[in-house]
């Protein structure tokens, strides 16, 4: 919690949120075998199947003053919004198994490992929240900043030299950057425009088993189905995200989730 008062008490500087995003990786051709492999996950509902969200209507002041880099009144208050935002980012943290990541996507138990496991659930809060308006967007800037606080302090746990860790945060955040760029271009597409984003950036181009990016695709789109499901005042409100597991024991499970109960006593 000592993280949520720093922010609370000093806020939060938008210039940190949003450095400039580095250039694309090229895309690359999938090889023709994976395509069959993942033929398998088109029964599952993909983004453009959702409608899309309506632009809020906002007066003539709040553009002014949004265009001059400053956020406007909310739905909610911004602290409420803040400790959602949080909440929503230690889900993806504190509620990923990334064990299971480890052994069925035979990726190395490193820092790195951890880093494009967590951007995967970062970036797909950030597209469920974007459909909140205003408000959502306001909490994904809130999100990524968390995420950054984060990878800075799990650098200086591991005793990284200060100068090395400024470097590699300046490489993290052009990486991640480009990963949300091409995600988006992925969920957006068919199942092999997703597999070749998720190739190039969870993989790193590396991957030799065509049933991992399977795995990975089905993933995506079970998880973007089921936080579309969630209703958007409760993520706005609580940021609760329960994940559903990598691979199911049971596919009749994902069902609706039941909504969170929020509470602000004593906040």
């Amino acid at each position: 919690m000592a993280l949520l008062v720093r922010v609370l008490r000093n806020g939060i500087s938008i210039s940190q949120c949003f450095p400039v995003c580095g250039r694309l990786v090229p895309v690359s051709v999938m090889p023709g075998q994976w395509g069959r492999a993942l033929s398998g996950t088109s029964q599952l509902s993909t983004t453009k199947d959702f409608p899309q969200p309506v632009e809020e209507k906002v007066g003539p002041f709040t553009k002014i003053i949004e265009a001059m880099g400053f956020t406007g009144p909310l739905k909610y208050s911004k602290w409420k919004i803040k400790i959602a935002a949080l909440r929503m980012y230690t889900s993806c943290v504190e509620k990923t198994d990334f064990e299971e990541f480890f052994l069925r996507c035979q990726m190395p138990d490193t820092f790195n490992s951890w880093f494009l496991i967590t951007l995967l659930h970062v970036w797909m809060c950030l597209v469920r929240m974007k459909q909140e308006g205003r408000s959502g967007k306001y909490m994904c800037r809130i999100i990524v900043h968390f995420m950054w606080e984060d990878v800075e302090q799990r650098g200086r746990v591991m005793g990284v030299n200060s100068y090395i860790l400024k470097k590699n945060m300046i490489l993290m955040t052009n990486n991640f950057y480009a990963a949300i760029l091409g995600y988006d271009e992925g969920i957006l597409s068919d199942d092999h425009g997703l597999a070749a984003a998720l190739w190039r950036t969870f993989f790193n181009q590396k991957c030799e088993d065509p049933r991992q990016l399977e795995l990975l695709v089905e993933y995506v789109r079970k998880q973007m189905q089921y936080l579309d499901s969630m209703n958007g005042e409760d993520l706005l409100l609580t940021g609760e995200v329960n994940w559903r597991p990598l691979v199911e024991k049971n596919p009749q499970s994902v069902l609706k989730p039941s909504s969170p109960i929020y509470n602000d006593e004593g906040l």
